[in-house]
């Protein structure tokens, strides 16, 4: 028989090396547990070594100007989570200063903390403080301490120890890494303000909030007036300094509990609480008024700025955010188109306007057309007229541009609206002339990117111009009625392709204009590149002229450099008899505006 090796022998388990894998299986499944935030996995982390150990009190405390027990595992119920001292009277300093672990067996035997108030009035004996790393920060020190005085902890519970607080440093390194990068995505880089995003978040809690407390509040929607003037003339890197400063202002003029954030671009948003619309305007306007009165210190120097904003209000009766945010956008956009530098507010209206009834409006044809007059300033005669889109409501009711062209421009159906006003224009056109009309009076319409780049719309419009002009009874020359009105509120990725959709329109013998000439650096570019009949002088140089020597030098420049290059001007927003006549002396060549009449249905 071959001889039979004896069995190996294998050595019995030592009863602590089962307790230590024990610890780190209850370690590991709390760590991975489901269903907890950071906060409740580190308390709850706490409350298993406190059982471990067998500690009284467990504490994660924060080093800053004072001490603070940020987590707290307190099975005597004398140490509040979130407690603040002196650094210097804590017992975890030295570990904190020499990040070195300590261990103490007996408080009251040791020279530096027998008389400490955790021995004296707390009753407290052992302790062990250990140092927490969260990244670079040595801010954190967890600390364990027990009413009985036993020998210093073995080797196996100072690992346990070690991993705890290996652990928590991990975890408080995450959390601390997962709100920056949550304050970076819900922060403005450049103001530090909330961004839309996070403001879009608060504005949900805020109406939220409102029905259960019983006070309303307002918002505010404000626009920098020109502030595209500030960056094409003095470059981004002025124009971020100036709104950096106007970021500053606008927190520094707000009450407590009130708020403001970047919206986009040069737009901020104020929540103003328990503030009805009246009482928004008051404070809109005490800012506006600061803004205004003092200008901006940039490094080119002192920059005057003003803003034209919108208010609306919420009520503990209100129940949706999205109504509210067009309210307060309707009402800027009534703000600026009345001159900028004013504070509106949206006006009641009996027609409630959302996205799905100007879908429905627009499938039903309800697109209908208003008309305002272009009078020559000299002789005072009437030569054009503009026209301007209306909707009908299924009430018969109308509804003003002011109110659904922003929201018809976010959809993409703006196309959808030019093509119905101009197909009303051009029948309108034919109607006046066949019944004796002047033929060289002109129809002025705007035109969208939205309209120019869809070539079955052009085509459309092309082919009924052309029947049109055949069926007409009056003979018309190269040129002809109809005047494409063409603005800055859409943005135009290239001038190449804009003359290329025009151009249809330019040979047919249509001309073209450029509304609110003045108020964009857009404008000087469509003016370099297009082949323009008629400058449209923004509304605010008109109505600020007779205040501002400047803005009235501005005015008279434009006319005559217009002049000089074979166009004719039209000056908007002519609102009284002697700032028509003002401007007739500058030698602006038409004016539009309430003075000369009202925009009238068609």
């Amino acid at each position: 028989m071959l001889p039979v090796d004896p069995p190996e022998t294998v050595a019995p388990r030592a009863p602590q090396d089962d307790t230590h894998v024990d610890r780190l299986n209850a370690l590991w499944k709390l760590s991975v547990q489901h269903g907890l935030s950071d906060s409740e996995r580190i308390r709850a982390m706490l409350d298993m070594a406190a059982e471990v150990l067998d500690m009284d009190l467990v504490l994660l405390g924060e080093f800053a100007e004072h001490y603070t027990a940020r987590y707290v595992s307190d099975r005597l119920g004398v140490f509040p989570e979130g407690s603040v001292q002196m650094v210097e009277t804590v017992l975890c300093h030295g570990v904190q200063l020499t990040r070195e672990p300590s261990h103490i067996a007996d408080l009251r035997a040791h020279p530096l903390y027998a008389d400490h108030p955790v021995v004296g009035k707390l009753g407290l004996r052992t302790y062990s403080g250990l140092p927490v790393a969260v990244g670079d920060d040595a801010r954190w020190v967890l600390a364990f301490l027990r009413r009985r005085c036993e020998s210093p902890p073995d080797a196996v519970d100072v690992a346990y120890m070690g991993l705890i607080a290996d652990w928590l440093g991990n975890a408080l390194h995450q959390s601390a890494q997962k709100d920056l990068l949550q304050r970076i995505a819900l922060t403005d880089p450049l103001t530090g303000l909330s961004n839309r995003r996070a403001a879009e978040e608060r504005l949900q809690k805020e109406g939220a909030r409102t029905p259960r407390d019983g006070h309303g509040f307002a918002l505010a929607l404000v626009d920098l007036d020109h502030f595209k003037m500030v960056n094409d003339r003095y470059g981004h890197a002025v124009g971020d300094e100036v709104l950096k400063a106007v970021a500053r202002r606008f927190e520094s003029g707000l009450r407590e509990g009130d708020w403001v954030a970047r919206w986009g671009g040069e737009e901020f948003l104020f929540v103003l609480h328990g503030s009805t619309a009246e009482d928004a305007i008051g404070i809109m306007e005490r800012l506006a008024g600061e803004v205004r009165s003092t200008p901006i210190q940039t490094g080119v120097g002192a920059i005057s700025l003003s803003f034209s904003a919108g208010v609306a209000a919420f009520g503990t009766h209100d129940s949706e955010i999205l109504p509210m945010l067009e309210q307060v956008d309707h009402a800027l956009y009534r703000a600026k188109a009345d001159g900028r530098d004013q504070v509106r507010m949206t006006a009641p209206t009996r027609i409630p306007w959302n996205t799905a009834l100007l879908r429905q409006a627009l499938v039903e044809n309800r697109v209908r057309q208003a008309s305002q007059a272009i009078v020559e300033l000299q002789g005072g005669q009437t030569i054009a007229d503009e026209a301007l889109a209306r909707i009908e409501s299924t009430t018969g009711e109308f509804v003003e541009a002011k109110d659904f062209v922003d929201m018809a421009e976010g959809l993409g159906l703006m196309a959808e609206i030019d093509r119905q006003v101009i197909r009303n224009v051009m029948q309108r056109c034919v109607l006046r002339m066949e019944q004796g009309g002047a033929t060289d009076f002109a129809h002025f319409v705007n035109v969208s990117p939205q309209f120019l780049a869809r070539r079955d719309l052009v085509d459309e419009m092309l082919e009924n111009a052309l029947s049109y002009c055949q069926t007409c009874s009056v003979m018309l020359g190269p040129v002809k009625p109809i005047v494409l009105e063409l603005t800055e509120r859409q943005h135009i990725v290239s001038l190449e392709k804009l003359r290329a959709d025009l151009q249809p329109f330019i040979d047919f013998g249509f001309r073209l204009a450029l509304d609110d000439f003045g108020s964009g650096y857009s404008s000087y570019l469509y003016l370099a590149h297009l082949p323009v009949s008629f400058l449209k002088i923004e509304g605010w140089l008109v109505s600020h002229m007779r205040q501002d020597r400047k803005v009235a030098g501005i005015v008279e420049s434009l006319a005559n450099f217009a002049r000089k290059e074979g166009m004719r001007t039209v000056a908007e927003h002519v609102e009284d008899a002697e700032t028509a006549r003002i401007l007739a002396d500058m030698g602006v060549d038409y004016g539009q505006g309430w003075y000369f009449g009202r925009p009238q249905l068609m």
